[in-house]
């Protein structure tokens, strides 16, 4: 059941996330002013993604992978690039990246311009969305 939300939020973060992304984007390109709904976008971007780490660790330590990871050892996953993946890889690099997604957040308000808030949740957020697209294991999500 845990899993099963983890990928449905999942969907919900990466289409905020990249909502959020964009926003920066054309608001960093047309020279906007940084609004009260950027802000918004923004936050509702940090919020989801925190709730998706914390459905994340539920969902890891509930798992069967896990179970499979204490059986064998460390050593035996990190020959297994499948198990890999799953047990080090996704989890790391989602936690590098809701990291980079809240610093990007908190570094924005100190930003006194309007384009260097864009640009600062531009890039903080699309290096984070990078990063966790290049995780998700496509192949048993699409499976579910």
């Amino acid at each position: 059941m845990i899993k099963m939300i983890h990928s449905y939020w999942a969907y919900v973060v990466l289409a905020i996330l990249i909502f959020a992304t964009i926003n920066a984007i054309i608001g960093l390109t047309s020279k906007k002013k940084f609004g009260a709904n950027d802000l918004r976008i923004s936050l509702f971007a940090l919020i989801t993604s925190h709730i998706q780490l914390l459905i994340g660790f539920v969902a890891f330590y509930v798992s069967t992978y896990y179970e499979t990871m204490r059986e064998i050892g460390m050593g035996a996953v990190m020959k297994n690039s499948d198990l890999r993946k799953i047990l080090i890889e996704h989890p790391l690099v989602g936690v590098i990246a809701i990291t980079l997604i809240t610093i990007g957040f908190s570094k924005h308000k100190k930003k006194t311009t309007d384009t260097a808030k864009f640009k600062t949740i531009a890039v903080f957020y699309a290096i984070a969305l990078l990063l966790i697209l290049s995780r998700i294991p496509w192949s048993q999500w699409f499976s579910n």
